[in-house]
């Protein structure tokens, strides 16, 4: 459908936490076409649906140069004992900071045919995973900082030339 405007730290979406989609209708199949149509560029590796502005329970995947998407995803499993990993967040621009995620998970949800979907990886997807279903419960990925290094993106966010 389209590329959308991803939303900035600062928008009061990011912190909602979003409805599971009842009925897949027209507006869902717009969203989930939009999601990945705005996920699929470079270096951009997941895409949740409060990035774009809407409320509902989805998001998109961009890993190894695959396109997916869930609807009403829910983490299942996280394995393994949480490690630092390096994470930034389209709508939280130019930052990098270290945050504790755990090495493999799986998340369930449903496709457009309302389907079950199940999605366990490691690594990378395994990150992706964590970091989509953090902004579908209204969480921001510095939400997960210790307080120093939280303080540190905040400051770092003020003096940015888009916040």
């Amino acid at each position: 459908m389209a590329v959308r405007e991803i939303r900035l730290f600062g928008d009061p979406v990011l912190r909602t936490v979003c409805s599971p989609i009842e009925r897949i209708d027209e507006g869902v199949v717009a969203l989930v076409a939009d999601l990945c149509d705005t996920v699929a560029f470079e270096g951009r590796a997941g895409l949740a649906a409060t990035q774009i502005g809407r409320t509902q329970r989805a998001f998109s995947l961009h890993i190894d140069g695959e396109v997916s998407y869930v609807l009403n995803p829910e983490i299942v499993a996280l394995e393994g004992e949480p490690v630092p990993t390096g994470e930034g967040c389209l709508s939280v621009p130019e930052l990098w900071f270290e945050v504790m995620r755990h090495p493999r998970a799986t998340v369930r949800g449903i496709d457009l045919a309302g389907e079950e979907v199940v999605i366990s990886g490691e690594g990378l997807l395994a990150q992706a995973l964590q970091h989509e279903c953090d902004h579908l419960d209204g969480k921001l990925y510095i939400n997960r900082l210790d307080r120093e290094a939280r303080g540190e993106a905040m400051r770092r966010i003020r003096e940015s030339d888009w916040f």
